[in-house]
């Protein structure tokens, strides 16, 4: 699983301790030794423990007990304790808590929607856009991955995927604009989105690699995969658009095993409860 680096850490905790902490120091208790831990709140799947613990060990920290990302939890099972000066705990408690709640959140709708599709077909394959929240790619990318699900996309310069958006200023058919991007790329795929069955149908038979359906209806998706079936070789059919953990097993159930979805980055963070105490 991918590793967030220090650097990035120290900027997230500079961003909360800038210029020291006014309340710690003015009370005088930074030097008292203390201890925390972090518990969830309710079930979920955890995310940036790990990067929690590099903070605590950042401010020379001790830790104790650390549960490593991806693990389901149960409500109230305890995944980081720590002990050090009461200033170095204050120093990381909020910031290392958010991370871990916005990341879990996005981790446990990630292993909700893979567990429903995989429930149908053990697989399914759960993408996720890039559709996250600008400038948090590095610790999204970690979310999805630790909730089972990859990255469908990371970026621009990574993969060709040619919407209608780029057609429309394409004048030539479908065929002749797709041989002159293999010669332009040839060890890539070419990923073209259809928004209607017809469209799709053309893309198949011009030898697209990927078909990828863009707010099509189950009904609607069991037809293009049946047809995706038919040629020879067969192009993979993604499911983009809407998808989310209510309504993805009835797209596996259509023979689709890859689906697109940016639901995971949407929703509430999960709740983490740490404890900060004298010891």
């Amino acid at each position: 699983m991918s590793r967030l680096s220090d650097s990035l850490l120290d900027q997230l905790l500079l961003q909360d301790v800038p210029l020291g902490d006014l309340t710690t120091e003015g009370l005088g208790i930074g030097a008292r030794s203390a201890e925390i831990t972090y518990c969830a709140r309710n079930p979920m799947v955890l995310c940036g423990s790990e990067e929690a613990g590099r903070m605590l060990e950042m401010r020379g920290v001790r830790i104790d007990h650390l549960l490593p990302s991806g693990r389901m939890l149960a409500a109230g099972e305890i995944f980081l304790s720590a002990q050090g000066s009461a200033q170095s705990l204050h120093a990381v408690w909020k910031i290392s808590q958010t991370l871990v709640e916005y990341l879990s959140g996005i981790a446990t709708r990630t292993r909700r929607i893979v567990d429903a599709a995989r429930n149908v077909a053990p697989e399914t394959v759960i993408a996720c856009t890039r559709k996250n929240f600008p400038g948090t790619k590095e610790v999204s990318i970690r979310a999805i991955r630790a909730g089972g699900g990859i990255m469908h996309r990371l970026g621009l310069s990574e993969t060709i995927l040619v919407f209608p958006e780029h057609l429309a200023f394409v004048d030539e058919p479908p065929d002749i604009w797709m041989t002159k991007l293999r010669a332009q790329a040839p060890e890539k795929k070419i990923v073209v989105e259809a928004a209607t069955v017809e469209a799709a149908e053309q893309l198949i038979a011009c030898g697209a690699d990927v078909i990828q359906l863009e707010k099509f209806s189950p009904q609607e998706t069991a037809v293009v995969v049946d047809l995706a079936r038919r040629q020879r070789p067969s192009p993979v059919v993604a499911v983009a658009g809407g998808v989310t953990e209510d309504n993805v097993g009835a797209f596996v159930e259509t023979g689709c095993r890859l689906i697109v979805t940016s639901a995971p980055f949407f929703g509430k963070p999960c709740d983490v409860k740490v404890t900060l105490k004298p010891c």
